[in-house]
């Protein structure tokens, strides 16, 4: 089966803003876009439902950032020298 692909006029990339650079196609399941100047591609389900969420799992929950205490410098503060002596 051979897969047609077409421009889509005034269409812009989200990526690169390029105008006229989209191409659409689709299959079965899925209706696909991609930017022939920036390789941008995205795709979208034909009946409409959003994308099927990953389960969150210790392995695929995003990481923490590490908070770290910054340094901070000392002053030193030399008692002034006295006159009287």
């Amino acid at each position: 089966m051979t897969v047609t692909k077409r421009f889509v006029a005034g269409a812009v990339c989200p990526r690169c803003a390029a105008m006229d650079a989209i191409r659409m196609y689709r299959d079965e399941v899925r209706e696909y876009r991609e930017c022939v100047k920036c390789g941008f591609e995205d795709s979208l389900r034909l009946d409409g439902r959003p994308e099927p969420k990953e389960v969150e799992t210790r392995v695929t929950r995003p990481a923490q950032p590490v908070e770290t205490e910054q340094a901070q410098p000392i002053k030193f503060v030399m008692p002034a020298k006295r006159k009287d002596k």
